[in-house]
Protein backbone atom coordinates (compact mmCIF):
# COMPACT_ATOMS: atom_id res chain seq x y z
CA UNK A 1 0.00 0.00 0.00
CA UNK A 2 1.84 3.04 -1.31
CA UNK A 3 0.75 6.61 -0.45
CA UNK A 4 1.38 9.67 -2.61
CA UNK A 5 1.26 13.03 -0.84
CA UNK A 6 1.99 16.59 -1.86
CA UNK A 7 0.55 20.08 -2.13
CA UNK A 8 -2.28 20.94 -4.49
CA UNK A 9 -0.78 21.35 -7.92
CA UNK A 10 2.27 19.25 -7.04
CA UNK A 11 1.48 16.82 -9.86
CA UNK A 12 -0.22 13.92 -8.04
CA UNK A 13 -3.29 13.80 -10.27
CA UNK A 14 -1.21 14.26 -13.43
CA UNK A 15 0.98 11.34 -12.42
CA UNK A 16 -2.04 9.12 -11.77
CA UNK A 17 -3.67 10.13 -15.07
CA UNK A 18 -0.49 9.05 -16.87
CA UNK A 19 -0.45 5.76 -14.99
CA UNK A 20 -4.11 5.19 -15.89
CA UNK A 21 -3.69 6.05 -19.57
CA UNK A 22 -5.66 9.30 -19.47
CA UNK A 23 -2.60 11.40 -20.34
CA UNK A 24 0.62 10.64 -22.21
CA UNK A 25 4.01 11.41 -20.66
CA UNK A 26 6.56 13.53 -22.52
CA UNK A 27 9.50 11.62 -21.07
CA UNK A 28 10.23 8.66 -18.84
CA UNK A 29 9.05 5.07 -18.61
CA UNK A 30 6.47 2.92 -16.86
CA UNK A 31 7.13 -0.74 -16.19
CA UNK A 32 4.61 -3.34 -15.03
CA UNK A 33 5.98 -6.66 -13.77
CA UNK A 34 9.31 -5.66 -15.30
CA UNK A 35 7.87 -4.97 -18.75
CA UNK A 36 8.00 -1.41 -20.12
CA UNK A 37 4.54 -0.28 -21.25
CA UNK A 38 2.86 2.64 -22.97
CA UNK A 39 -0.85 3.41 -22.60
CA UNK A 40 -2.94 5.11 -25.27
CA UNK A 41 -6.12 5.02 -23.18
CA UNK A 42 -7.55 3.78 -19.87
CA UNK A 43 -8.56 0.59 -21.71
CA UNK A 44 -4.86 -0.22 -22.14
CA UNK A 45 -4.23 0.37 -18.43
CA UNK A 46 -7.20 -1.79 -17.46
CA UNK A 47 -5.93 -4.55 -19.74
CA UNK A 48 -2.66 -4.48 -17.78
CA UNK A 49 -4.46 -4.74 -14.43
CA UNK A 50 -4.62 -1.09 -13.34
CA UNK A 51 -7.89 0.35 -12.01
CA UNK A 52 -8.63 3.83 -10.68
CA UNK A 53 -11.26 5.12 -8.25
CA UNK A 54 -11.63 8.86 -8.78
CA UNK A 55 -12.31 11.38 -6.02
CA UNK A 56 -15.55 12.35 -7.77
CA UNK A 57 -17.33 9.02 -8.22
CA UNK A 58 -18.18 7.90 -11.77
CA UNK A 59 -21.54 6.25 -11.08
CA UNK A 60 -24.98 6.56 -12.68
CA UNK A 61 -27.44 7.13 -9.83
CA UNK A 62 -30.45 5.81 -11.75
CA UNK A 63 -28.85 2.40 -12.36
CA UNK A 64 -28.36 -0.56 -10.04
CA UNK A 65 -25.01 -1.63 -8.65
CA UNK A 66 -24.87 -4.49 -11.15
CA UNK A 67 -25.62 -2.18 -14.09
CA UNK A 68 -22.97 0.31 -12.97
CA UNK A 69 -20.34 -2.39 -12.52
CA UNK A 70 -20.78 -3.91 -15.99
CA UNK A 71 -21.37 -0.57 -17.75
CA UNK A 72 -19.08 -0.49 -20.78
CA UNK A 73 -18.30 -4.20 -20.52
CA UNK A 74 -21.70 -5.67 -21.36
CA UNK A 75 -20.38 -7.56 -24.38
CA UNK A 76 -17.81 -9.32 -22.21
CA UNK A 77 -19.89 -10.07 -19.13
CA UNK A 78 -23.53 -9.40 -19.97
CA UNK A 79 -25.86 -8.19 -17.23
CA UNK A 80 -27.40 -11.49 -16.25
CA UNK A 81 -26.65 -14.30 -13.83
CA UNK A 82 -22.95 -14.64 -14.62
CA UNK A 83 -22.23 -10.97 -13.87
CA UNK A 84 -24.35 -11.08 -10.71
CA UNK A 85 -22.54 -14.21 -9.53
CA UNK A 86 -19.13 -12.67 -10.17
CA UNK A 87 -20.09 -9.47 -8.29
CA UNK A 88 -21.23 -11.49 -5.28
CA UNK A 89 -18.04 -13.56 -5.33
CA UNK A 90 -15.80 -10.47 -5.40
CA UNK A 91 -17.88 -8.72 -2.74
CA UNK A 92 -17.73 -11.74 -0.42
CA UNK A 93 -14.05 -12.41 -1.06
CA UNK A 94 -12.94 -8.90 -0.10
CA UNK A 95 -15.62 -8.13 2.48
CA UNK A 96 -17.19 -5.29 0.46
CA UNK A 97 -20.80 -6.13 1.35
CA UNK A 98 -22.17 -4.87 -2.00
CA UNK A 99 -25.72 -5.79 -3.08
CA UNK A 100 -25.93 -6.15 -6.90
CA UNK A 101 -29.58 -5.10 -7.21
CA UNK A 102 -29.42 -2.02 -4.98
CA UNK A 103 -30.10 1.30 -6.71
CA UNK A 104 -27.02 3.53 -6.52
CA UNK A 105 -29.03 6.64 -5.63
CA UNK A 106 -30.14 4.84 -2.45
CA UNK A 107 -26.57 4.15 -1.31
CA UNK A 108 -24.51 6.18 1.12
CA UNK A 109 -21.11 7.60 0.26
CA UNK A 110 -19.14 4.71 1.77
CA UNK A 111 -21.22 2.13 -0.12
CA UNK A 112 -20.75 4.04 -3.38
CA UNK A 113 -17.02 3.98 -2.87
CA UNK A 114 -17.12 0.22 -2.39
CA UNK A 115 -19.06 -0.06 -5.65
CA UNK A 116 -16.28 1.91 -7.38
CA UNK A 117 -13.68 -0.47 -5.93
CA UNK A 118 -15.75 -3.45 -7.02
CA UNK A 119 -15.94 -2.00 -10.57
CA UNK A 120 -12.18 -2.11 -10.99
CA UNK A 121 -11.84 -5.53 -9.31
CA UNK A 122 -14.57 -6.83 -11.63
CA UNK A 123 -12.31 -5.92 -14.56
CA UNK A 124 -9.39 -7.84 -13.10
CA UNK A 125 -7.37 -5.00 -11.58
CA UNK A 126 -4.22 -5.99 -9.69
CA UNK A 127 -3.21 -2.42 -8.88
CA UNK A 128 -5.78 0.05 -7.49
CA UNK A 129 -5.33 3.82 -7.62
CA UNK A 130 -7.49 5.65 -5.05
CA UNK A 131 -7.76 9.45 -5.21
CA UNK A 132 -8.69 10.96 -1.82
CA UNK A 133 -10.56 7.81 -0.72
CA UNK A 134 -11.49 9.10 2.75
CA UNK A 135 -12.48 12.68 1.86
CA UNK A 136 -16.20 12.14 2.54
CA UNK A 137 -16.13 9.34 5.14
CA UNK A 138 -16.72 9.45 8.89
CA UNK A 139 -14.13 7.70 11.14
CA UNK A 140 -16.05 4.42 11.31
CA UNK A 141 -16.34 4.32 7.51
CA UNK A 142 -12.63 5.10 7.16
CA UNK A 143 -11.79 2.15 9.42
CA UNK A 144 -14.02 -0.12 7.34
CA UNK A 145 -12.41 1.09 4.09
CA UNK A 146 -8.92 0.44 5.44
CA UNK A 147 -10.00 -3.04 6.51
CA UNK A 148 -11.15 -3.62 2.90
CA UNK A 149 -7.82 -2.34 1.56
CA UNK A 150 -5.84 -4.56 3.93
CA UNK A 151 -7.87 -7.52 2.70
CA UNK A 152 -7.03 -6.60 -0.90
CA UNK A 153 -3.36 -6.33 0.04
CA UNK A 154 -3.40 -9.72 1.74
CA UNK A 155 -4.66 -11.22 -1.53
CA UNK A 156 -1.62 -9.84 -3.38
CA UNK A 157 -3.09 -6.66 -4.83
CA UNK A 158 -1.26 -3.33 -4.73
CA UNK A 159 -2.86 -0.04 -3.73
CA UNK A 160 -1.68 3.48 -4.59
CA UNK A 161 -3.60 6.17 -2.80
CA UNK A 162 -3.53 9.94 -2.75
CA UNK A 163 -4.52 11.66 0.49
CA UNK A 164 -4.13 14.93 2.37
CA UNK A 165 -4.98 13.34 5.72
CA UNK A 166 -1.48 12.67 6.95
CA UNK A 167 -2.49 10.81 10.10
CA UNK A 168 -4.39 8.27 8.00
CA UNK A 169 -1.52 7.98 5.55
CA UNK A 170 0.90 7.15 8.35
CA UNK A 171 -1.49 4.60 9.87
CA UNK A 172 -2.17 2.55 6.75
CA UNK A 173 0.64 3.00 4.19
CA UNK A 174 3.66 0.73 3.81
CA UNK A 175 5.62 3.41 1.95
CA UNK A 176 5.10 7.12 1.24
CA UNK A 177 6.33 9.21 -1.68
CA UNK A 178 6.31 13.00 -1.32
CA UNK A 179 6.21 15.21 -4.41
CA UNK A 180 6.48 18.97 -4.62
CA UNK A 181 6.03 21.09 -7.76
CA UNK A 182 6.18 18.06 -10.03
CA UNK A 183 9.28 16.47 -8.52
CA UNK A 184 9.82 13.66 -6.04
CA UNK A 185 11.38 15.33 -3.01
CA UNK A 186 11.58 12.35 -0.70
CA UNK A 187 10.22 9.09 0.60
CA UNK A 188 9.16 8.19 4.11
CA UNK A 189 8.71 5.08 6.20
CA UNK A 190 5.50 5.52 8.26
CA UNK A 191 6.90 3.92 11.40
CA UNK A 192 9.77 6.43 11.44
CA UNK A 193 7.82 9.58 10.46
CA UNK A 194 5.44 11.98 12.25
CA UNK A 195 2.64 14.03 10.66
CA UNK A 196 4.64 17.19 11.35
CA UNK A 197 7.70 15.84 9.53
CA UNK A 198 5.56 14.75 6.59
CA UNK A 199 3.89 18.17 6.40
CA UNK A 200 7.27 19.88 6.43
CA UNK A 201 8.40 17.69 3.53
CA UNK A 202 5.26 18.61 1.61
CA UNK A 203 5.01 22.36 2.18
CA UNK A 204 7.99 23.37 4.28
CA UNK A 205 5.89 24.13 7.38
CA UNK A 206 4.37 22.29 10.32
CA UNK A 207 0.94 20.65 10.27
CA UNK A 208 -1.80 23.26 10.67
CA UNK A 209 -4.64 22.93 13.16
CA UNK A 210 -8.21 24.24 12.82
CA UNK A 211 -8.39 24.98 16.56
CA UNK A 212 -9.93 28.37 17.40
CA UNK A 213 -8.51 29.82 20.62
CA UNK A 214 -10.84 32.72 21.41
CA UNK A 215 -14.59 33.16 21.14
CA UNK A 216 -15.98 36.05 19.10
CA UNK A 217 -19.67 35.10 19.35
CA UNK A 218 -21.98 38.08 19.86
CA UNK A 219 -25.65 38.31 20.82
CA UNK A 220 -26.65 39.70 17.37
CA UNK A 221 -28.61 37.13 15.36
CA UNK A 222 -27.67 37.02 11.69
CA UNK A 223 -29.54 33.98 10.41
CA UNK A 224 -32.64 32.51 12.06
CA UNK A 225 -34.23 29.34 10.76
CA UNK A 226 -37.55 28.21 12.22
CA UNK A 227 -39.54 25.02 11.55
CA UNK A 228 -37.90 24.51 8.13
CA UNK A 229 -39.28 21.55 6.19
CA UNK A 230 -38.26 20.52 2.68
CA UNK A 231 -39.65 17.54 0.82
CA UNK A 232 -37.31 15.36 -1.20
CA UNK A 233 -37.45 15.89 -4.96
CA UNK A 234 -39.23 13.02 -6.68
CA UNK A 235 -39.99 11.53 -3.29
CA UNK A 236 -43.31 9.95 -4.26
CA UNK A 237 -42.68 6.25 -4.69
CA UNK A 238 -45.71 5.82 -6.97
CA UNK A 239 -44.37 8.22 -9.58
CA UNK A 240 -46.41 11.16 -8.28
CA UNK A 241 -44.75 14.54 -8.74
CA UNK A 242 -43.41 15.34 -5.29
CA UNK A 243 -42.28 18.91 -5.79
CA UNK A 244 -43.79 21.11 -4.64
CA UNK A 245 -45.83 19.17 -2.11
CA UNK A 246 -47.23 20.85 0.96
CA UNK A 247 -48.06 19.42 4.36
CA UNK A 248 -51.41 17.68 4.54
CA UNK A 249 -51.47 16.56 0.93
CA UNK A 250 -52.88 13.16 -0.01
CA UNK A 251 -49.48 11.96 -1.05
CA UNK A 252 -48.01 12.93 2.30
CA UNK A 253 -50.93 11.35 4.13
CA UNK A 254 -50.30 8.11 2.29
CA UNK A 255 -46.72 8.23 3.49
CA UNK A 256 -45.33 8.40 -0.05
CA UNK A 257 -43.23 11.56 0.25
CA UNK A 258 -40.05 11.72 2.25
CA UNK A 259 -39.06 14.84 4.14
CA UNK A 260 -35.46 15.71 3.33
CA UNK A 261 -35.57 18.30 6.14
CA UNK A 262 -38.05 17.91 8.97
CA UNK A 263 -38.87 20.87 11.25
CA UNK A 264 -35.31 22.24 11.46
CA UNK A 265 -34.54 25.36 13.46
CA UNK A 266 -31.42 27.21 14.63
CA UNK A 267 -29.90 30.68 15.06
CA UNK A 268 -26.38 31.77 14.10
CA UNK A 269 -25.02 35.01 15.56
CA UNK A 270 -22.46 37.49 14.28
CA UNK A 271 -18.98 36.15 14.98
CA UNK A 272 -20.20 32.56 15.34
CA UNK A 273 -19.37 29.42 13.39
CA UNK A 274 -22.05 26.76 13.69
CA UNK A 275 -20.98 23.35 12.48
CA UNK A 276 -23.35 20.72 11.12
CA UNK A 277 -22.11 17.12 11.46
CA UNK A 278 -23.77 14.34 9.55
CA UNK A 279 -23.19 11.51 7.12
CA UNK A 280 -23.76 12.82 3.61
CA UNK A 281 -27.33 12.40 2.41
CA UNK A 282 -29.04 13.27 5.69
CA UNK A 283 -30.43 16.63 4.58
CA UNK A 284 -27.34 18.82 4.38
CA UNK A 285 -27.75 19.47 0.65
CA UNK A 286 -31.41 20.43 1.03
CA UNK A 287 -30.55 22.73 3.94
CA UNK A 288 -27.96 24.51 1.81
CA UNK A 289 -30.38 24.77 -1.12
CA UNK A 290 -33.07 26.28 1.09
CA UNK A 291 -30.67 28.81 2.63
CA UNK A 292 -29.18 29.95 -0.67
CA UNK A 293 -32.57 29.93 -2.40
CA UNK A 294 -32.03 27.30 -5.10
CA UNK A 295 -34.87 25.23 -3.59
CA UNK A 296 -38.05 26.53 -1.99
CA UNK A 297 -38.89 25.55 1.57
CA UNK A 298 -42.19 23.69 1.86
CA UNK A 299 -42.80 25.24 5.27
CA UNK A 300 -40.96 27.29 7.86
CA UNK A 301 -39.10 30.60 7.69
CA UNK A 302 -35.60 31.93 7.12
CA UNK A 303 -34.74 35.35 8.55
CA UNK A 304 -31.55 37.25 7.65
CA UNK A 305 -30.62 40.21 9.84
CA UNK A 306 -34.19 40.27 11.14
CA UNK A 307 -35.86 40.26 7.72
CA UNK A 308 -37.85 37.31 6.36
CA UNK A 309 -36.00 36.20 3.23
CA UNK A 310 -37.95 32.97 2.68
CA UNK A 311 -39.52 34.24 -0.58
CA UNK A 312 -36.34 35.96 -1.83
CA UNK A 313 -34.53 34.84 -4.98
CA UNK A 314 -30.99 33.49 -4.87
CA UNK A 315 -29.72 36.64 -6.55
CA UNK A 316 -31.31 38.92 -3.95
CA UNK A 317 -29.87 36.83 -1.11
CA UNK A 318 -26.40 36.97 -2.68
CA UNK A 319 -26.56 40.72 -3.23
CA UNK A 320 -27.66 41.21 0.39
CA UNK A 321 -24.54 39.53 1.79
CA UNK A 322 -24.94 35.73 1.69
CA UNK A 323 -21.71 34.01 0.64
CA UNK A 324 -21.59 30.44 -0.63
CA UNK A 325 -18.76 27.91 -0.88
CA UNK A 326 -20.55 24.97 -2.58
CA UNK A 327 -20.11 21.32 -1.65
CA UNK A 328 -19.28 20.30 -5.23
CA UNK A 329 -16.96 22.81 -6.85
CA UNK A 330 -17.27 21.22 -10.30
CA UNK A 331 -21.06 21.10 -10.51
CA UNK A 332 -21.96 24.19 -8.48
CA UNK A 333 -18.93 26.45 -8.13
CA UNK A 334 -17.17 26.73 -11.46
CA UNK A 335 -17.50 26.85 -15.23
CA UNK A 336 -14.65 24.45 -15.91
CA UNK A 337 -14.10 25.47 -19.54
CA UNK A 338 -14.23 29.21 -18.80
CA UNK A 339 -11.17 31.32 -17.87
CA UNK A 340 -10.48 32.15 -14.25
CA UNK A 341 -11.61 35.78 -14.54
CA UNK A 342 -15.04 34.67 -15.78
CA UNK A 343 -15.29 32.26 -12.87
CA UNK A 344 -14.47 35.14 -10.53
CA UNK A 345 -17.71 36.84 -11.71
CA UNK A 346 -20.02 33.90 -10.95
CA UNK A 347 -22.65 34.71 -8.33
CA UNK A 348 -21.58 38.36 -8.22
CA UNK A 349 -22.35 39.54 -11.74
CA UNK A 350 -24.18 42.68 -10.57
CA UNK A 351 -21.59 43.72 -7.97
CA UNK A 352 -18.36 45.73 -8.14
CA UNK A 353 -15.73 45.22 -9.41
CA UNK A 354 -17.51 42.97 -11.89
CA UNK A 355 -20.10 45.54 -12.95
CA UNK A 356 -20.48 49.25 -13.65
CA UNK A 357 -24.15 50.06 -13.57
CA UNK A 358 -25.86 47.75 -16.05
CA UNK A 359 -22.61 46.86 -17.80
CA UNK A 360 -20.08 44.12 -17.18
CA UNK A 361 -16.71 45.51 -16.08
CA UNK A 362 -14.33 43.02 -17.66
CA UNK A 363 -11.15 44.93 -16.79
CA UNK A 364 -12.27 45.29 -13.19
CA UNK A 365 -13.03 41.56 -12.94
CA UNK A 366 -9.69 40.66 -14.49
CA UNK A 367 -7.76 42.95 -12.15
CA UNK A 368 -9.53 41.55 -9.11
CA UNK A 369 -8.92 38.00 -10.29
CA UNK A 370 -5.19 38.77 -10.31
CA UNK A 371 -5.52 40.05 -6.75
CA UNK A 372 -7.32 36.87 -5.64
CA UNK A 373 -4.71 34.68 -7.36
CA UNK A 374 -1.93 36.46 -5.47
CA UNK A 375 -3.69 36.89 -2.13
CA UNK A 376 -5.06 33.34 -1.94
CA UNK A 377 -2.01 31.68 -3.54
CA UNK A 378 -3.88 30.18 -6.49
CA UNK A 379 -1.18 28.35 -8.45
CA UNK A 380 -1.83 29.23 -12.10
CA UNK A 381 0.17 30.52 -15.09
CA UNK A 382 -2.40 33.28 -15.58
CA UNK A 383 -6.04 34.34 -15.29
CA UNK A 384 -6.89 33.39 -18.88
CA UNK A 385 -6.41 29.64 -18.38
CA UNK A 386 -9.54 27.56 -17.80
CA UNK A 387 -10.67 26.48 -14.36
CA UNK A 388 -10.36 22.86 -15.52
CA UNK A 389 -6.58 23.33 -15.90
CA UNK A 390 -6.16 23.97 -12.15
CA UNK A 391 -5.75 21.28 -9.53
CA UNK A 392 -8.72 20.69 -7.24
CA UNK A 393 -7.16 22.58 -4.35
CA UNK A 394 -6.39 25.63 -6.46
CA UNK A 395 -9.94 25.59 -7.81
CA UNK A 396 -11.13 25.62 -4.20
CA UNK A 397 -8.88 28.54 -3.28
CA UNK A 398 -10.27 30.52 -6.22
CA UNK A 399 -13.83 29.93 -4.99
CA UNK A 400 -12.97 30.87 -1.41
CA UNK A 401 -11.23 34.01 -2.62
CA UNK A 402 -14.23 34.95 -4.75
CA UNK A 403 -16.69 34.57 -1.88
CA UNK A 404 -14.59 36.27 0.79
CA UNK A 405 -13.87 39.22 -1.51
CA UNK A 406 -17.43 40.51 -1.14
CA UNK A 407 -17.34 40.75 2.68
CA UNK A 408 -20.37 38.51 3.29
CA UNK A 409 -22.39 38.83 6.48
CA UNK A 410 -23.40 35.16 6.37
CA UNK A 411 -21.29 32.42 4.78
CA UNK A 412 -22.47 28.94 3.88
CA UNK A 413 -19.24 26.91 3.82
CA UNK A 414 -19.87 23.38 2.58
CA UNK A 415 -16.71 21.24 2.75
CA UNK A 416 -14.47 24.32 2.35
CA UNK A 417 -11.20 22.35 2.50
CA UNK A 418 -12.22 19.13 0.75
CA UNK A 419 -9.38 17.88 -1.43
CA UNK A 420 -6.88 20.61 -0.48
CA UNK A 421 -3.42 20.18 0.97
CA UNK A 422 -2.33 21.15 4.49
CA UNK A 423 -0.96 24.50 3.37
CA UNK A 424 -4.17 25.48 1.58
CA UNK A 425 -6.18 24.20 4.54
CA UNK A 426 -4.37 26.58 6.85
CA UNK A 427 -4.98 29.51 4.48
CA UNK A 428 -8.70 28.81 4.22
CA UNK A 429 -9.07 28.32 7.98
CA UNK A 430 -7.24 31.58 8.62
CA UNK A 431 -9.55 33.45 6.22
CA UNK A 432 -12.67 32.08 7.87
CA UNK A 433 -11.37 32.83 11.38
CA UNK A 434 -10.35 36.34 10.37
CA UNK A 435 -13.80 37.09 8.91
CA UNK A 436 -15.41 35.56 12.01
CA UNK A 437 -13.51 38.00 14.22
CA UNK A 438 -14.97 40.81 12.10
CA UNK A 439 -18.52 39.58 12.71
CA UNK A 440 -19.13 37.01 9.97
CA UNK A 441 -21.71 34.32 10.77
CA UNK A 442 -20.79 30.93 9.29
CA UNK A 443 -22.70 27.71 8.70
CA UNK A 444 -19.96 25.05 8.36
CA UNK A 445 -20.76 21.67 6.84
CA UNK A 446 -17.82 19.30 6.57
CA UNK A 447 -16.89 15.63 6.46
CA UNK A 448 -13.62 16.48 8.23
CA UNK A 449 -14.57 16.01 11.88
CA UNK A 450 -11.36 17.58 13.18
CA UNK A 451 -12.21 20.66 11.11
CA UNK A 452 -15.76 20.75 12.47
CA UNK A 453 -14.67 20.38 16.08
CA UNK A 454 -11.75 22.80 15.77
CA UNK A 455 -13.50 25.65 13.95
CA UNK A 456 -17.03 25.51 15.38
CA UNK A 457 -18.33 27.58 18.28
CA UNK A 458 -21.50 25.49 18.33
CA UNK A 459 -21.92 22.04 16.85
CA UNK A 460 -25.11 20.21 15.88
CA UNK A 461 -25.76 16.73 14.51
CA UNK A 462 -28.16 16.10 11.61
CA UNK A 463 -29.69 12.67 11.07
CA UNK A 464 -32.49 11.75 8.63
CA UNK A 465 -33.21 15.42 7.98
CA UNK A 466 -33.55 16.38 11.65
CA UNK A 467 -31.18 18.13 14.04
CA UNK A 468 -31.01 15.43 16.68
CA UNK A 469 -28.32 16.61 19.09
CA UNK A 470 -25.97 19.40 20.18
CA UNK A 471 -22.29 18.70 20.82
CA UNK A 472 -19.74 20.69 22.77
CA UNK A 473 -16.69 21.25 20.50
CA UNK A 474 -14.51 21.59 23.61
CA UNK A 475 -15.20 18.05 24.83
CA UNK A 476 -16.48 15.91 21.92
CA UNK A 477 -14.05 13.56 20.17
CA UNK A 478 -14.15 12.71 16.44
CA UNK A 479 -15.05 9.12 17.34
CA UNK A 480 -18.01 10.21 19.51
CA UNK A 481 -19.17 12.64 16.85
CA UNK A 482 -18.90 9.95 14.18
CA UNK A 483 -21.03 7.62 16.29
CA UNK A 484 -23.69 10.31 16.75
CA UNK A 485 -23.77 10.91 12.99
CA UNK A 486 -24.74 7.28 12.44
CA UNK A 487 -27.59 7.45 14.96
CA UNK A 488 -25.80 6.34 18.12
CA UNK A 489 -25.78 8.42 21.32
CA UNK A 490 -22.91 9.58 23.50
CA UNK A 491 -22.48 11.30 26.83
CA UNK A 492 -21.15 14.51 25.28
CA UNK A 493 -24.33 15.17 23.30
CA UNK A 494 -27.58 16.86 24.23
CA UNK A 495 -30.86 15.97 22.57
CA UNK A 496 -32.45 18.76 20.53
CA UNK A 497 -36.14 19.38 21.20
CA UNK A 498 -36.79 22.92 19.94
CA UNK A 499 -36.99 23.54 16.18
CA UNK A 500 -37.92 27.22 16.32
CA UNK A 501 -35.83 30.33 16.78
CA UNK A 502 -34.11 30.43 20.15
CA UNK A 503 -35.51 32.41 23.06
CA UNK A 504 -34.81 36.10 23.04
CA UNK A 505 -34.55 36.32 19.25
CA UNK A 506 -37.11 37.80 16.94
CA UNK A 507 -39.55 35.22 15.66
CA UNK A 508 -40.69 35.04 12.05
CA UNK A 509 -44.30 35.42 10.95
CA UNK A 510 -44.94 31.70 11.12
CA UNK A 511 -43.67 31.50 14.72
CA UNK A 512 -46.05 34.30 15.72
CA UNK A 513 -48.92 32.45 14.07
CA UNK A 514 -48.02 29.31 16.02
Amino acid sequence: MHALVGENGAGKSTLMKILYGMQKPDEGTIAIDGDQVTFASPADAIARGIGMVHQHFMLADNLTVLENVVLGSEKLYGIGGNARKKIREISDRYGLGVRPDALVEDLGVADRQRVEILKVLFRGAKTLILDEPTAVLVPQEVDALFDNLRELKSEGLSVIFISHKLGEVLSVADDITVIRRGTTVGTAVPAETTPRQLAEMMVGSELPTPATAESTVTDRPVIQVAHLTVYASGGASLGVEAEPVGPGSMVEAAGEVKKALDDVGFTIHAGEIMGIAGVEGNGQTELIDALIGTKNADSGTIAFLGEDITPWSTRKRRESGVGYIPEDRHRQGLLLEAPLWENRILGHVTEAPNAKGFWLNIKGAQADTRRIVEEFDVRTPGIDVTAASLSGGNQQKLIVGREMSHSPKFLIAAHPTRGVDVGAQAQIWDRIREARREGLAVLLISADLDELIGLSDTLRVIYNGTLVADADPATITPEELGSAMTGATTGHLEHVEEAGAEEGTEAGPEDEAR
